[in-house]
């Protein structure tokens, strides 16, 4: 299970940069560089919603990955020590990014 740090600070599951949610999947099935790739995950945090009210944030979760061209990617299960997700600003799934990323054919 990696470790994953989320700077998608809008995010409802986001809490001081753990993810609360138990899992996420990134997107990305095409992608052939980090900016192809989101989280498909991310649920824009509203001013009414409670801030992580989820779950327990964790260092650690389940990332299921549709990015086939990643290196990390087996069998769509992320296998990295720890990954990356960008998306300070960002309000819908597509302004995030998986950053760890990598394409296995470069």
């Amino acid at each position: 299970m990696p470790a994953l740090v989320c700077s998608a600070q809008h995010c409802v599951y986001n809490n001081a940069m753990y993810c609360s949610k138990g899992d996420i999947l990134v997107g990305g099935e095409n992608a052939k560089e980090c900016q192809d790739t989101c989280c498909e995950s991310f649920q824009e945090r509203r001013q009414e919603s409670a801030r992580s009210s989820m779950g327990s944030p964790s260092a650690k979760i389940d990332i299921k990955c549709e990015a086939v061209n990643c290196k990390y990617n087996n069998q769509c299960i992320c296998h990295a020590q720890q990954v990356d997700i960008s998306g300070a600003a960002a309000c819908k799934c597509e302004e995030t990014e998986c950053v760890t990323f990598d394409d296995k054919n470069s």
